[in-house]
């Protein structure tokens, strides 16, 4: 059996194709880039407050930071497989340099990332966008509760026709 890299970290979406992926398929991605998020921004909890792995890498100097922005590249681009609008990668992109920067600020940093929650925002942005652009049939993965209702107001009028 020849494995290679690629093919132990295949997810089930076609790199080359262009093709459009079904609601299920989207709704998987997002369970899936969902559970990353909340590893990376809300793993453990203290009273209070919730932390992930981000912060705990990023106490380690250079490192720590750089490995947090890979995890971040990596939602952005899984966003760019999944058909997300420039303005909305634009958006990650832009919350994620800013968690990346102001994890090089020795303490503050650190601090920043307990807070900031730049995965979870991200994930966020890309669920409602997704469920914008391919409507009835997809649902809220962050437990979000102000994004519970998942049909868009357009979609129930047009059923009723």
């Amino acid at each position: 059996m020849d494995r290679t890299a690629s093919s132990r970290f295949d997810t089930g979406f076609d790199r080359t194709s262009s093709r459009q992926h079904s609601a299920v398929e989207i709704e998987r991605e997002l369970n899936r880039l969902e559970s990353l998020a909340k590893m990376m921004d809300a793993r453990f909890g203290v009273p209070g407050f919730r932390f992930g792995f981000d912060s705990v890498i990023g106490l380690i100097p250079g490192i720590g930071d750089a490995a947090g922005g890979i995890i971040s590249a990596y939602l952005i681009y899984r966003a760019h497989q999944l058909g997300a609008d420039t303005d909305v990668k634009a958006k990650m992109v832009r919350n994620a340099g800013f968690d990346f920067a102001l994890g090089l600020v020795p303490l503050v940093g650190d601090l920043g990332d307990v807070y900031f929650k730049a995965n979870l925002r991200n994930v966020r942005l890309l669920t409602e966008h997704l469920r914008e652009k391919h409507g009835i049939g997809m649902v809220d993965v962050t437990g979000d509760a102000r994004m519970r209702d998942v049909t868009p107001k357009n979609a129930t009028a047009q059923k009723r026709r």
